[in-house]
């Protein structure tokens, strides 16, 4: 970490080139958040055309979380082995692969083996992407500039929810929403390939020469040799730590893992994974009866989210994802009450109100009011805050394996 006084002669904003090679690694967020979004519509269309029963749905659904699973496993390895860059350049190559698997056919096991692919890639892609954001950024700047992948990701949900809609009544609709992605995930890997490689992973591999023009470049500036001499001695720090050092109270640093992991927990019982897959087969249920005015409906969940993730990324260095974290938890604890007074008053379960259409216009709106309020308090806090506080908490020591293994927990909760 730079001092104070590192800190002040420091320039207050971000190189474009920075920025730009930021923003181009973060449409990894953009299509994580596409693939966790697009299941939302296309289960609408999928369950009638391939005629799956709910144990199917839910096996698609968990088949993503599966490969990222596997992924998570061995990610954190990976990047540091081979580096953060081909890193993502792989992840979005298997995306376009997996994607174009599920094009040509209209099969139950060619879904699962498909999504799988995807899982795998999104869960490689956002390993990397965090620590080759948070490697290039320079210090004053990270919260902002790490914050801009989980912007990224929210964007990617909006853009699944409109392609959601966009082809609720064309017949397959659902081949056209996987297929979007194609083009985008082809371009983000060849852009990659004229990016530079993180400046810490070059000092990994004793690159020392290298890592000083790449700082040269990033900062815009003809002396990077103090932000060098930190990461060299920030390396030499970490040299003294292995993995099972996450678990021991070495610096700390188990409690600083008990920090993240309750963090993990918190994100996942609030149910935005199950929001996320669920909210046109959720919103139908609870009186949007078409599959066309339930995918609409869902579209407002992707433009909150947006709208509420902008001021967080852009304020979060200012203002403190702490700040941000308790105000977006407070919010959710009361927005939640509404919808789950309504649904402990209800007899049965969501599938038989959505077949008996019993659900009256005021609480259909409430419902979907009190969803959008609490969607919106997590994208301002739990949302954009835990990758940067993750990264935080490990203070550069360990991030790949870090941000694996959190990754790991992350999935099997969600599963």
């Amino acid at each position: 970490l730079l001092t104070s006084d590192q800190e002040d002669k420091e320039p207050k904003s971000c190189g474009t080139f920075t920025f730009l090679s930021s923003a181009v690694a973060a449409v990894s967020g953009l299509l994580m958040g596409y693939e966790l979004g697009l299941i939302s519509g296309a289960l609408l269309q999928m369950s009638s055309i391939l005629v799956l029963s709910c144990k199917e749905q839910e096996i698609v659904v968990s088949s993503l979380l599966f490969g990222a699973l596997f992924a998570s496993l061995t990610g954190g390895f990976l990047i540091d082995r081979f580096g953060r860059r081909p890193a993502i350049i792989i992840a979005s190559s298997l995306l376009v692969l997996g994607s174009l698997i599920l094009l040509p056919y209209e099969s139950y096991g060619i879904l699962i083996v498909g999504r799988i692919a995807i899982g795998i890639s999104i869960s490689l892609s956002s390993i990397a992407t965090c620590v080759y954001i948070a490697e290039i950024a320079p210090q004053h700047r990270r919260g902002l500039l790490v914050s801009l992948n989980e912007l990224m990701i929210v964007i990617g949900i909006l853009f699944a929810y409109i392609s959601n809609y966009a082809f609720a009544s064309i017949s397959h609709g659902w081949k056209y929403m996987f297929g979007l992605v194609i083009p985008l995930g082809a371009l983000q890997a060849v852009a990659m390939y004229f990016l530079p490689p993180s400046p810490r992973f070059l000092v990994m591999k004793n690159n020392d020469e290298a890592a000083r023009k790449v700082l040269e470049k990033l900062r815009e500036t003809s002396d990077a040799t103090k932000e060098l001499t930190v990461i060299k001695s920030s390396l030499k720090d970490e040299h003294q730590y292995s993995f099972l050092d996450l678990f021991r109270s070495k610096n700390n640093m188990r409690a600083r893992m008990l920090v993240g992991l309750t963090l993990v927990f918190f994100v996942q019982t609030t149910g935005q994974p199950n929001i996320l897959f669920y909210a046109s087969t959720v919103l139908k249920s609870v009186g949007f009866q078409s599959n066309e005015a339930a995918s609409l409906a869902s579209t407002g969940v992707g433009v909150v989210k947006v709208v509420s993730t902008v001021p967080a990324t852009v304020f979060v260095d200012q203002v403190g994802s702490k700040t941000f974290l308790c105000i977006g938890s407070s919010v959710m604890a009361v927005s939640s009450q509404s919808p789950e007074d309504f649904f402990l008053q209800r007899p049965g379960n969501l599938t038989e109100l959505n077949r008996t259409a019993l659900v009256p216009v005021v609480l259909k709106w409430l419902s979907l009011g009190s969803l959008l309020v609490y969607v919106a308090a997590f994208s301002i806090g739990l949302g954009p805050s835990k990758c940067f506080i993750f990264l935080t908490l490990c203070n550069d020591f360990l991030q790949g394996p870090w941000i694996s293994f959190l990754f790991v927990v992350f999935c099997v909760l969600t599963l």
